[in-house]
């Protein structure tokens, strides 16, 4: 029995050592997660402003690199969303930057992410 004991613990060893030497620098990743998995779907495409979302933009005084950091660790909601929604889907998502509320629309395409809007909300309203 303390054979098989080695013997497994061996090839576990082995295993684990295989497993990190061929993904370890590569930046593999696992989204689970719908919210995950569709903003690195939303990241992945090449990510357009529209002219509704650069005025806001300037008038809040924000930066595109805070709608960066929304599509990074944002919270889609897809009860606002159109998922089903041809040729070009629609996502509704709320984030936190700066102590800033930030809610941001975004239209997925096959190749383009295009940022329709941006807003400001307040959660007690």
């Amino acid at each position: 029995m303390k054979y098989r004991f080695t013997l497994f613990g061996f090839g576990f060893v082995i295993g684990l050592v295989l497993v990190f030497f061929f993904l370890g620098g590569k930046k593999a990743s696992c989204n689970w997660l719908p919210n995950d998995r569709m903003l690195n779907i939303i990241r992945s495409k090449e990510i357009v402003f529209s002219d509704a979302a650069m005025k806001a933009l300037e008038i809040k005084k924000m930066d595109t690199m805070q709608i960066y950091g929304i599509l990074k660790s944002g919270k889609i909601d897809f009860s606002k969303s159109l998922v089903k929604n041809k040729p070009c889907r629609k996502y509704h998502i709320e984030g936190v930057k700066e102590a800033q509320h930030i809610y941001v629309t975004v239209e997925l395409c096959d190749s383009t992410a295009t940022i329709l809007q941006v807003e400001n909300w307040d959660k007690d309203e």
